[in-house]
């Protein structure tokens, strides 16, 4: 990422710059989060189908603002927003959704390992933007806050009655998804 010839007032350039490619990694996962959560919806096969499907749209929704407002964020700095696929296929760090056509929960159980990644990546983003700037720190709180609350509503799909998850101890969407429907 180049330094921005200029930036918001009271924030340094190389600073600004720094803040900047965290904001383009995030900008990334959450495309990538976006299409992954359509994906789903046009997915999602079984018993729960009608209620993953509804589940999903306000989430893709609201997913596409956050990825508004930190590509806003980004051009504030004085950065270029980066938001092809071409590009965010090249930056990102993670495979594909792996999971096609298959059983609702069976999809949330791939989910909820998506939703823990991207949200480990928000709250690490948080910690790096305390000092640096607060402005953008406070985005990526309030975005976080949704984040959960939407993996809270994938995981209610998922917890057993004694509180534990179908998909605990997964460490892949489709072990994961084996997981939820076993």
């Amino acid at each position: 990422m180049t330094t921005p010839r200029y930036t918001v007032p009271g924030m340094k350039p190389d600073a600004a710059s720094e803040v900047i490619t965290l904001l383009q990694d995030r900008l990334n996962a959450l495309n990538d989060l976006a299409l992954t959560l359509k994906h789903v919806h046009w997915n999602v096969i079984g018993p729960h189908f009608i209620a993953v499907h509804t589940m999903l749209d306000p989430q893709v929704d609201g997913v596409r603002v956050m990825v508004d407002d930190v590509a806003e964020r980004i051009a504030t700095l004085g950065g270029s927003p980066s938001g092809t696929p071409g590009a965010l296929v090249a930056a990102r760090s993670w495979e594909d959704y792996s999971i096609g056509r298959d059983d609702a929960i069976a999809h949330l159980g791939a989910l909820d390992l998506v939703y823990s990644g991207v949200i480990a990546d928000h709250r690490a983003a948080i910690g790096e933007t305390e000092e640096a700037d607060p402005v953008t720190q406070d985005l990526l709180i309030s975005q976080a806050g949704e984040l959960e609350q939407y993996h809270w509503f994938v995981r209610a799909h998922l917890e057993n009655a004694d509180g534990t998850l179908r998909s605990a101890g997964a460490s892949t969407e489709k072990e994961a998804a084996r997981a939820a429907t076993d």
